[in-house]
Order: C-alpha cells, then sequence, then structure tokens
C-alpha cells in the first residue's frame, strides 16, 4: 500500500507533531506541510504555514491548495495549568482545531490519523492496565477536551485510526515542552525540578511512534482508538532520574513528591499504565522499544540518579543517545 502524498502534520509546536514532520520531511522531501502557532516562530520552511487554532479560513486555503492524501493530526496543547486556567483555549486548542482539520480531511477525501493522549484517562485506580475500551474518566481540561474530540472526530471520519500516545521522547521546538526538554531545562541553569512518585506513564520513542505511523499508513490498517505506548512502565520521577544521571546535572536538584503534596492545580493523573496489545498484536515483533531501551538504565532505587557511575555517558551526549534516538 503506497502512503498517499502530499502529507499534512499538524501540531509543529508540540513534540508528537515536531517529530512527525522532521520523519516524513526525511522520506517525502517537499511533499510535507505542516502547521505551527504563528508566534512559535522555531519551526520554518517553504512547507510550513503559520497561524493559529481560530483561523479556520486559512486551514481551509491550505487543504484547499494542496488537496492532501495524508493528514496527521497532532494538535493540541498539553500545558495542564494553561488549560485549565482557561477552558475556552483549551477547547479551541484540544477540541475544536481537530474537529475542523478532520472535517476537512472528509472533504478532500484524505486518510486521517489522529494523535491523541492517555491522559482521557484519570489513573485513579492506582492500578493501570488501561484498555482502548475502558470508561474514559479525564480530570482536567487537557483530557476532557481530548476526549471529547476523539469521539467527534470518529464520527465525522470513521475510518480514522487515533493513537492514544502517552509521553512521547523527543524534542519540541524551543527546547522547553515535553519531558526531556523541560527537566533539562530546569537542570541544565541549576534549578530544581519537583517530579511525582506515583503518576505513571508508558513513554515512547518519539522515532518509534513514527515508525507506527508510517506502518499504519503503509498498510491495510483498523480503524478505531489504539494505545500507542512503549513496553516500559516509568514514574515521572524516574524519568527525572534517568535524565539528572545521564545528563550530568547536579543530583541534588532532583526532588520526588507524591501527587497529593503539590497542589490542586493542576489536577494530576495516576497510574496511567496502558495495555497496548491491541496495537502491538499488528505490527511486527518488538516494534516499539521500551523507554529507556536498555534494561541499566532503568532506576534500581529513588537514588539511583546519586550512586550510579555516570563514567560511561561523560565523553557524549547520553540523553540525545539513549533517551531521544534510542541508539
Amino acid at each position: 500500500m503506497t502512503i498517499r502524498l502530499p502529507i499534512l502534520v499538524t501540531g509543529l509546536a508540540g513534540v508528537p507533531g515536531y517529530a512527525l514532520f522532521r520523519y516524513f520531511q526525511k522520506l517525502f522531501p517537499g511533499q510535507v506541510y505542516g502547521i505551527r502557532p504563528r508566534k512559535n516562530a522555531c519551526v520554518s520552511g517553504d512547507t510550513v504555514y503559520a497561524f493559529d487554532a481560530e483561523e479556520i479560513s486559512s486551514l481551509e486555503y491550505v487543504f484547499e491548495t494542496h488537496r492532501f492524501g495524508t493528514v496527521i493530526d497532532a494538535s493540541g496543547n498539553c500545558a495542564l495549568k494553561a488549560c485549565e486556567c482557561d477552558t475556552a483555549r483549551s477547547k479551541l486548542l484540544n477540541y475544536a482545531q481537530g474537529v475542523e482539520t478532520a472535517r476537512l480531511a472528509k472533504q478532500y477525501n484524505s486518510v486521517l490519523i489522529r494523535i491523541s493522549t492517555d491522559m482521557v484517562f484519570s489513573g485513579a485506580s492506582g492500578k493501570g492496565g488501561y484498555v482502548e475500551t475502558d470508561p474514559k474518566d479525564p480530570i482536567h481540561n487537557y483530557g476532557k477536551h481530548q476526549s471529547e474530540a476523539e469521539e467527534a472526530i470518529q464520527e465525522f471520519v470513521p475510518s480514522v485510526v487515533i493513537l492514544r500516545v502517552p509521553l512521547p521522547m523527543d524534542y519540541a521546538p524551543g527546547g522547553e515542552a515535553g519531558a526531556i526538554d523541560w527537566i533539562s531545562y530546569r537542570f541544565r541553569p541549576g534549578r530544581p525540578a519537583t517530579l511525582y512518585t506515583d503518576e505513571y506513564r508508558n513513554p515512547i520513542y518519539g522515532d518509534d511512534l513514527c515508525r507506527v505511523v508510517e506502518y499504519i499508513l503503509s498498510h491495510e490498517f483498523p480503524s478505531g482508538i489504539y494505545h500507542c505506548g512503549g513496553k516500559r512502565l516509568v514514574t515521572l520521577y524516574q524519568i527525572g532520574q534517568i535524565i539528572n544521571a545521564l545528563g550530568g546535572y547536579n543530583p541534588d536538584l532532583l526532588i520526588g513528591c507524591l501527587r497529593k503534596e503539590a497542589g490542586p492545580l493542576p489536577p494530576r493523573v495516576g497510574h496511567l499504565g496502558i495495555n497496548c496489545t491491541k496495537l502491538y498484536s499488528l505490527l511486527p515483533e518488538n516494534f516499539i522499544r521500551p523507554w529507556p531501551f536498555l534494561d541499566s538504565l532503568f532506576p534500581t532505587d529513588p537514588l539511583w540518579h546519586k550512586t550510579v557511575d555516570r563514567t560511561p555517558w561523560t565523553k557524549f551526549d547520553a540523553v540525545d543517545q539513549y533517551l531521544v534516538r534510542g541508539e
């Protein structure tokens, strides 16, 4: 099955959108277009359009001009506190923009993939293991509006494939968004980072997410919702430990705490472990790697980042090689 060109990737301000745009640009130079917010000037190029979610006429113009064969919609804003403080803005970015994109994808007969989130669940039970058919119970605006977008987009485009992606481990434009960027952004100038010891996720390498999307587009793939995470369950605190140690940062800058100690805003999810068996069964074996892929990089205790031998990681950019590229 041939991937239909040209391709549109939305959400270039975020980690998944930026990763997908770069990945497909390498595969199909000049045939991949992207949309970024006006204020995010970190992404540029001849095939990049800059306009905001309110500018529906601009989105319509881009579709009419290029008549995309494929649309990868990674729009949304996962800044939880900002979304919680401005419900209307959250709905615009996490719901309306995606629904408008789906409407136009249907109008122009584009293949559609939507990047959603594991935060359509609360993790309140403390058990994890969510499957795609479990009842959704989002606890903040971001999760609520992404959940509503899933339902509306499926109504518009029944053939859509929706990937619920937890933490994509890659870079974001500007270097301050995303787990790796934000934690490194705190540690690099000597600022502390407080991360939760009871928020569990299934991080996925950005490149693995891109390969999954490529595989879906190049095969006869069933429509529906799929959980798309790595095989390793990791807490936010453990992610901080790994980045702290491999990046050679001051170990005293990492602070761990329980979610209930962090205050009420924004509401924090708990055990968001997701079961990805449905997706794995349709992919080649070991197509998605655990993050981090080496067992030796996974913390063995809460003080691991203080006691582990950092010597092997001092002569190269270990964060990039092991945690972003996965080499």
